[in-house]
């Protein structure tokens, strides 16, 4: 007797016409509990064959879960490369996969991290509102910004050249697969990435996020952040950064809604230094003594009365003395606008760009081991991984994955 099907085949959208079974076939998913196989049938109609429980099973028909894939970037982060990461998680998981195969991986995911926040996908979990000054009080609330550079290794095209020509050599007599076109190398050996951060005063809130673009697309992030936060409502929005023409120019041209723009105490005290070890030697106790006096007039007193110090001493020197103490004068006239420590004193505001520094260490850690060399764009997807983790956002988009599939 044949056996009466439990379901009825599934119809066209359109025509509503049934579909024809085609058979069973297997389908495999990489999960954190092992390789699942599923074996479910194949539908076939006027407008092709096709598996409609895939779209049950997973949406984007992925053969890797979710949590495979979060678990190989949060392993990733702490790891040396993608071999290591494929090591750390056949170990810890029992999960299977080659470090090529998680280097693809790894790198996708992260690109889907920069999409999500350039088109304003990711939800963001706290705003100017909550930047509250002392946790548990009413006071006034402060958000900092911060802006910078960061240079990461590039594979170069002659780099790109050579390891090809040692691929076709591998397989010169063998019968293999054509190699994929060939991607562009860089033109040169390191590339600088931009760094855009927004933070509260406790640093309990941070949001980062790195470009590998040039300062325009820079200011397009800070814009486009600040306005995911809502920086304007903040009542203190204050700027800490390396004085750089380009974040300046951004600044301004983004209007973005800051009421001051300081200049990062740490980047003056080192061109204060420069100065000093050409004027006076490198470790002349007379010079330190100097040092120290300029740059506690800096902070004490001001732009104007510490010019004026500047300019009896450059007096004193002729020759490469005379041009370092002229090249040390030049930065902080450039800066004048920004040279407001007094003033952020008085307002209890930081002086420093400590957190965003410290930005540009953790995402670019990865990126940064021995012998390592990156396309631009894996480089970028590698730092917004980094970006999650450094934003408290990580659960946040691992959750946000998991929707798009159930």
């Amino acid at each position: 007797m044949r056996r009466k099907p439990l379901f009825p085949p599934p119809q066209e959208v359109g025509s509503q016409k049934k579909l024809r079974n085609k058979g069973r076939q297997d389908y495999t998913v990489l999960t954190v509990n092992g390789r699942v196989c599923v074996t479910r049938i194949r539908w076939h109609g006027s407008d092709g064959s096709r598996t409609v429980v895939d779209g049950y099973l997973d949406r984007a028909e992925r053969t890797i879960s979710v949590g495979v894939r979060e678990m190989a970037c949060r392993l990733n982060g702490g790891g040396t490369n993608f071999d290591r990461t494929a090591e750390n998680l056949a170990q810890v998981a029992q999960v299977s996969a080659s470090g090529e195969t998680l280097r693809t991986l790894i790198e996708d995911e992260g690109r889907k991290v920069v999409k999500a926040f350039r088109e304003g996908t990711l939800p963001i979990t706290w705003t100017a509102k909550d930047c509250v000054v002392e946790p548990g009080t009413a006071g006034p609330t402060r958000v900092y910004f911060g802006c910078d550079g960061v240079m990461a290794p590039m594979v170069t095209e002659g780099e790109k050249a050579k390891r090809r020509q040692n691929i076709k050599a591998k397989r010169r007599g063998r019968t293999c697969r054509p190699l994929p076109r060939a991607k562009a190398g860089a033109d040169q050996k390191y590339k600088e990435f931009k760094l855009v951060t927004y933070y509260d005063e406790p640093k309990k809130h941070r949001l980062v996020l790195g470009t590998k673009g040039n300062g325009q697309e820079a200011g397009r992030i800070m814009r486009r952040l600040a306005g995911r936060i809502d920086l304007a409502a903040a009542a203190e929005k204050v700027g800490n950064v390396d004085g750089a023409p380009w974040i300046r120019g951004q600044v301004e041209g983004r209007c973005l809604p800051l009421d001051a723009l300081g200049l990062d105490f740490y980047h003056l005290a080192e061109n204060v230094h420069k100065a000093r070890r050409v004027v006076y030697g490198e470790s002349d106790s007379a010079g330190m003594v100097w040092a120290g006096d300029i740059l506690h007039a800096f902070k004490h007193d001001g732009y104007d009365l510490t010019w004026e110090k500047l300019v009896t001493w450059r007096a004193l020197w002729r020759g490469p003395k005379r041009a370092a103490a002229d090249a040390l004068m030049n930065y902080v006239r450039e800066r004048r606008e920004m040279i407001l420590y007094p003033e952020f004193a008085a307002k209890g505001w930081q002086i420093g760009s400590g957190p965003t520094e410290s930005c540009c260490k953790t995402l670019t850690q990865r990126l940064k081991g021995s012998g390592m060399r990156w396309d631009a764009d894996n480089a970028e997807a590698i730092m917004a991984l980094g970006s999650l983790r450094e934003s408290n956002l990580w659960k946040t988009y691992w959750q946000t994955q998991l929707s798009q599939t159930t």
